[in-house]
C-alpha cells in the first residue's frame, strides 16, 4: 500500500496505537494513573484500600465522573438502522483471535463480536472506562489490580461473563500467541478473587501501565471453546476455525464467504446497549466488509458505489482519482481528517539478523541512498514530510542535541551507544537534484567499503569472499510495487543486485513469521504515553519470538535499558525525556530507512450517514462507531434502508 502510515494489527485494542500524525501537545502532568469516583469505604470491606474507581488514566485525572451518561463526542439519539459497506484489503480463513498472527490469515474485522475489560475514550489520551468490568482497585504500588465485572454482562447465548472467562482469555493468549504472550509477561498469576473479581497479579511493582494494559484484555467465552461444535467434535483453541464463534459484544457474524465476505449483525439486545460507554455507538445494523486483493479494484469498487467508506492511502489516489460525476455533484464527500492521536515510524525495514545487514554503516549507506525528495515529488505529489524520529509528529520526537534530564538519562548509557548521540543532531540525507543525490551515493560507497565491501565489474560485493550483495524487496501489496520500483535503481547505482517482490498475504506473513526476508516496509505506530509495548517493538526478548513487532531483529543492550527506563518513568517530564533518549539512540543505530508521514486521514464516502456536530479530539473520524445511517440523505444518493 502506498500510505503515509501501514496500519499494523496492534495486540492490544489501545486506539491510540492505529495512526500516526501530528499531536495535541500534552501538559506536563503525572503520568500515574489516576481514577475518579472513589467507592465510599464503607463499601470497600475493612481495609477501605485501595479506592474501586470507575476509569483510569496515564495522564492525571479522568474526564467523566462516576455515573456519567455517556461521551460527549456521540449523539445519544442517533437512530439505529442501516447497512454500511466497507472494504477490506487481502483474504481470511480464520476466525480465532488467540491464533492470529500465528496460523492462517484473521477476519480483520472479528474484534467487533468482542469486548475488553476497558474500553477508550477518544477524547482523552490513554484513558479508559469500564466496560465489561464496572470498577477497578490496585494499590500505589502498582503490583496487582483487581477488576470486577457488571452482573449483567452476557455472552450472546445468554450466559454471565464471569472471572473463569477472563482468566482462561489471559492464559489461553498467552499459551498460544508469541505477541500476547510477550505483552503480558509481566502479569504472573489471574485469579477469581469473589463472585464478580478477578485479581491480576505482577512479577514486580512500579510498572504504572500494567493495570491499564490487562484492561484491554479481549475476554472470550470459556465455555464456548472448551465445548462442542454443531458436529459434535470437541473446538480446539489453539487452531484456526471458520466457526463463527460466540461474543459479548454488540455485533455478530451473521453471514460470510471465506476471503471474499463478511457481514456482522447489531445485537439488537447487547446487555451494554444502555450502559453509558456504548450509548450512540454501534448504531448500523449491519456492516458488511467485502475483501479486495487489489486495491485498484477496491477503489473502481467504491466509485461504483458497491461500498460506502473509503480511508485513501495513496496520494496519487488522492490528487487524481476523485474527479468522478458523483463527487462534483456532492453525492460523495471527500474530506480529510486531522490525526491526532499518535506518531509513527514507517520505513525500509531491513532484516538485522542476515549478516549483511548487520553493521550500521550498510544501513546507514542504505538510507543515503533513498532520493526521498524526488519520490515525494514524483508519485507523492509533494503531499509528504520525512519521517525523522520513531515518535515522529509528537512531543516524544528527539531534535537537536540531548541536553538536561535526556542528557542525564544517555549518560547511563554512554559507553554502549554510538557516540553521534551526543555530539550530532540526527538528520536524514536529502537529495531532490542530482548533486545532492552524487554526493549522497558517494558517502554510501564510502561506508560500505568501510564495512568491508567492493565494487569490482560493476557490482558490490563482500571483499573476502567475492560474494555478491543482494536484496530482495518484500511487499505484500501491488500498488506499492512503484514505491520498491523507485527505491531499486539508486540501490543498482551502488552495486546492489535488486528484485523486487511482491507475495499474496498469506505467504507474506509466514515469511515474516520465520524471519525470511531481505528488507520489508514496516510501521510502529506509537501512543502519546510510550510503555510497555516498546520491549515489543524493539527490545531483545523479543526479537527471537515469531510474529512480534520487533522485525528488525533488534538486541541492544542500551535500548533495552532505555525501554526500561520508559515504562518506569516517574512523570510526564521524566517520560518525555526518557522517550526521547530512546528515539535517539534508536535512529543513530540505523535500524531503519524512514520513509514519510501525513498528518491527516483522508477518507471518501457515499453521502448516506451521520455523525455528532462535536467529533472526539484523538480519534477521528470514528467511523462507522459513532456515526450512523442518514435515510434522508440516502434517499438523495440512491441508499438502501
Amino acid at each position: 500500500m502506498e500510505s503515509d502510515r501501514i496500519l499494523e494489527l496492534a495486540i492490544t485494542r489501545r486506539h491510540l496505537l492505529q495512526t500516526g500524525a501530528a499531536a495535541a501537545a500534552i501538559p506536563l502532568a503525572s503520568l500515574s494513573p489516576r481514577l475518579d469516583a472513589v467507592t465510599p469505604a464503607s463499601a470497600q470491606g475493612p481495609s477501605a484500600s485501595p479506592a474501586w474507581r470507575h476509569g483510569l488514566s496515564l495522564f492525571g485525572s479522568v474526564k467523566y465522573p462516576a455515573g456519567f451518561k455517556h461521551f460527549d463526542y456521540v449523539n445519544p439519539d442517533a437512530p439505529k438502522g442501516g447497512t454500511v459497506r466497507q472494504i477490506a484489503v487481502g483474504t481470511f480463513d480464520n476466525f480465532n483471535l488467540v491464533v492470529s498472527g500465528v496460523k492462517g490469515a484473521i477476519a480483520g474485522s472479528i474484534g467487533l463480536i468482542y469486548e475488553s475489560l476497558t474500553t477508550p475514550a477518544f477524547d482523552e489520551v490513554s484513558t479508559e472506562y469500564g466496560a465489561l468490568a464496572e470498577t477497578v482497585s490496585y494499590p500505589d504500588d502498582y503490583s496487582w489490580v483487581i477488576y470486577r465485572l457488571r452482573a449483567d454482562a452476557r455472552w450472546h447465548d445468554g450466559k454471565p461473563v464471569t472471572p473463569e472467562d477472563v482468566v482462561y482469555s489471559l492464559d489461553t493468549f498467552k499459551k498460544y500467541h508469541p505477541q500476547y504472550a510477550a505483552y503480558y509477561r509481566h502479569v504472573v498469576k489471574a485469579e477469581k478473587t469473589g463472585e464478580r473479581d478477578v485479581k491480576f497479579t505482577f512479577d514486580a511493582p512500579g510498572n504504572r501501565e500494567l493495570p491499564q494494559i490487562v484492561g484491554q484484555l479481549i475476554v472470550l467465552p470459556k465455555h464456548w471453546w472448551e465445548g462442542t461444535n454443531a458436529s459434535g467434535a470437541k473446538r480446539d483453541v489453539s487452531a484456526t476455525t471458520l466457526e463463527p464463534p460466540l461474543g459479548s459484544g454488540p455485533y455478530r457474524i451473521k453471514s460470510f464467504e471465506p476471503g471474499r465476505t463478511i457481514v456482522f449483525e447489531r445485537v439488537k439486545d447487547h446487555w451494554g446497549r444502555d450502559t453509558n460507554v456504548y450509548v450512540g455507538r454501534n448504531n448500523f445494523d449491519e456492516l458488511r466488509y467485502d475483501y479486495f486483493r487489489d486495491t485498484t479494484v477496491a477503489l473502481e469498487a467504491f466509485k461504483g458505489d458497491q461500498v460506502d467508506w473509503r480511508t485513501e492511502n495513496s496520494a496519487k489516489n488522492w490528487a487524481t482519482a476523485y474527479d468522478f460525476p458523483a463527487v462534483k455533484d456532492k453525492r460523495v464527500i471527500v474530506e480529510k481528517f486531522p490525526n491526532r492521536s499518535s506518531g509513527i515510524m514507517q520505513a525500509f525495514a531491513p532484516n538485522i539478523r542476515r549478516e549483511k545487514f548487520s553493521d550500521p554503516r550498510v544501513r546507514r549507506a542504505l538510507n543515503l541512498a533513498f532520493d526521498f525528495e524526488e519520490m515525494n515529488k514524483q508519485i507523492f505529489f509533494g503531499q509528504y514530510s520525512r519521517i525523522s524520529s520513531y515518535f515522529d509528529g509528537t512531543e516524544l520526537a528527539s531534535s537537536g542535541l540531548p541536553q538536561g534530564a535526556e542528557l542525564a538519562i544517555l549518560e547511563t548509557v554512554r559507553d554502549q551507544v554510538p557516540p553521534e548521540v551526543f555530539t550530532t543532531a540526527y538528520t536524514n540525507p536529502v537529495g531532490g537534484d542530482p548533486q545532492a543525490v552524487r554526493s549522497n551515493l558517494r558517502e554510501a560507497l564510502k561506508l560500505l567499503k568501510a564495512a568491508g565491501y567492493e565494487v569490482r565489474d560493476r557490482k558490490l560485493v563482500d571483499a573476502r569472499s567475492g560474494a555478491p550483495f543482494t536484496i530482495e524487496l518484500l511487499s505484500n501489496d501491488a500498488s506499492f510495487e512503484r514505491v520498491l520500483l523507485f527505491y531499486k535503481p539508486s540501490l543498482e547505482r551502488l552495486g546492489i543486485d535488486v528484485s523486487v517482490r511482491t507475495i499474496d498475504p498469506t505467504q507474506y506473513e509466514n515469511r515474516l513469521r520465520n524471519w525470511d526476508f531481505d528488507i520489508v516496509v514496516a510501521s510502529w505506530a506509537e501512543s502519546l504515553s510510550p510503555g510497555n509495548e516498546q520491549r515489543e517493538f524493539w527490545g531483545s526478548h523479543a526479537a527471537d519470538v515469531p510474529g512480534s513487532r520487533n522485525i528488525i531483529g533488534i538486541k541492544n543492550p542500551a535500548i533495552d535499558k532505555l525501554i526500561e527506563r520508559v515504562i518506569f518513568t516517574r512523570d510526564r517530564a521524566d517520560l518525555v525525556a526518557a522517550t526521547r533518549a530512546l528515539d535517539r539512540v534508536l535512529l543513530w543505530n540505523h535500524y531503519v530507512v524512514p520513509q514519510w508521514n501525513y498528518p491527516f486521514i483522508r477518507t471518501a464516502r457515499w453521502d448516506r450517514f451521520g455523525r455528532p456536530e462535536k467529533m472526539p479530539d484523538y480519534i477521528q473520524p470514528g467511523f462507522p462507531s459513532i456515526w450512523w445511517y442518514d435515510a434522508a440523505k440516502a434517499a438523495k444518493t440512491g441508499g438502501r434502508s
